[in-house]
């Protein structure tokens, strides 16, 4: 059977999970009462958290001086924070009174790595919490909100970059055709742990408690890069032997600009915070790290993004409409900005300016197509709406006729 990508909201996910199968009788129950606009709400709808967060927190680092800039990154740093309290209700609900999907949605392959998108929403808002947050919540209120949502985040980051694969190993049935970019979410996320646990580092106690949280972070740090190279070439792979994704999918693959963006940004904020936290020679260690290793990252991240903006085109021109999957352009191009920040900073040199405000335009422009046509979508009900079955392809036939 031909299945289709839970962003796209053409399959139904029910199938797939045998503990959470209804009853005859909770089934016709179901049928003759109005459907919860609930029951469909997935971990992906996470990424619009992530994709607006990240609006605020690039936008308040651009080397240009444009008034209003920071206070206009705060709002939208609150609007963030308030769709994360509003969906982790949702998803509490859901997993209240819909537990057979949300069981369902572990048990399938195409929608258990979103699991990682929680992780990175409670990191993203919190690191927006010290990045701008705090010029309205005040210093010590960020502080407080930061470090329970980096602990949060992290723990399920780490959870879920074990748990999935897991699940991929041992209950998913995958073969390298099915790879896609999705794939890395469960990997990245404590990539994000690694970006912003700098940031706590100058809030903790000297010495033990600062050094401690900076290489946890840098440990992580080596995690999610090393489990990114393992994966990586598989879905480079699929691209190459099996073609261009399916249309609704192709977005997916500026997810791939994630890993590199974060891992640039984190060791800018590993070079900042390395000096008077960890012993000499070590910390200068850290200080060469964004040039030595952000430079030629960023050189494949734009390499990426020149491929996979081609094959987004490709689709649109081939009929791609709007999914949930076009949230994949903010979040990681998002991070492409706040790395090209870091080498801005550690380099001096103007092409770097240009590349942050450049790269920002896009992911603003991003932002606002996804959010406007997410918007619309809630409105009519259509992205909360029961998934389609995709069709059943029959195999071709030879039969007898005389």
């Amino acid at each position: 059977m031909a299945t289709a990508h839970p962003l796209t909201a053409t399959t139904d996910n029910t199938s797939h999970a045998n503990p959470g199968r209804p009853t005859r009788a909770k089934a016709e129950a179901e049928a003759t009462t109005k459907p919860s606009p609930l029951r469909h709400l997935g971990p992906n709808w996470y990424a619009p958290v992530m994709g607006t967060a990240i609006v605020a927190t690039a936008g308040a680092g651009l080397p240009v001086d444009i008034p209003g800039l920071r206070t206009i990154c705060t709002a939208v740093w609150a609007l963030a924070l308030t769709l994360l309290v509003a969906l982790l209700t949702a998803r509490a609900a859901h997993w209240t009174h819909h537990r057979d999907q949300a069981r369902a949605h572990l048990l399938d392959p195409s929608m258990a790595p979103f699991y990682g998108c929680l992780s990175m929403a409670l990191l993203a808002v919190g690191g927006g919490a010290l990045v701008v947050g705090r010029d309205w919540i005040g210093t010590r209120a960020a502080v407080a909100l930061d470090a329970v949502l980096f602990s949060t985040g992290t723990l399920i980051g780490l959870v879920a970059a074990v748990a999935v694969p897991y699940l991929m190993v041992v209950r998913h049935r995958l073969d390298p055709s099915q790879a896609t970019p999705v794939w890395l979410l469960p990997l990245v996320a404590p990539m994000v742990s690694a970006a912003l646990g700098p940031l706590l580092v100058p809030h903790l106690p000297a010495d033990q408690a600062r050094e401690t949280l900076l290489l946890a972070c840098f440990a992580m740090f080596g995690l999610s890069l090393l489990a990114t190279l393992v994966m990586l070439p598989m879905i480079f792979a699929r691209l190459v032997t099996g073609g261009p994704l399916p249309l609704a999918l192709t977005p997916t693959l500026f997810l791939v600009l994630g890993p590199l963006g974060q891992s640039t940004t984190a060791v800018d904020k590993f070079a900042v915070a390395a000096p008077g936290v960890v012993p000499a020679p070590y910390d200068q260690g850290f200080g060469i790290l964004p040039v030595l290793y952000g430079v030629p990252v960023m050189g494949f991240a734009l390499l990426w993004l020149a491929l996979a903006g081609a094959l987004v085109l490709r689709a649109r021109s081939r009929g791609m409409v709007f999914g949930m999957t076009w949230w994949a352009f903010t979040f990681p191009v998002g991070t492409c900005v706040t790395g090209a920040e870091g080498l801005a900073r550690h380099t001096g040199l103007v092409v770097y300016d240009g590349l942050t405000v450049a790269l920002y335009a896009l992911l603003l422009a991003a932002w606002a197509v996804a959010a406007v046509h997410t918007v619309r979508g809630l409105v009519s009900g259509r992205l909360l709406a029961a998934p389609r079955r995709a069709p059943v392809e029959l195999p071709p036939t030879t039969v007898r006729t005389t």
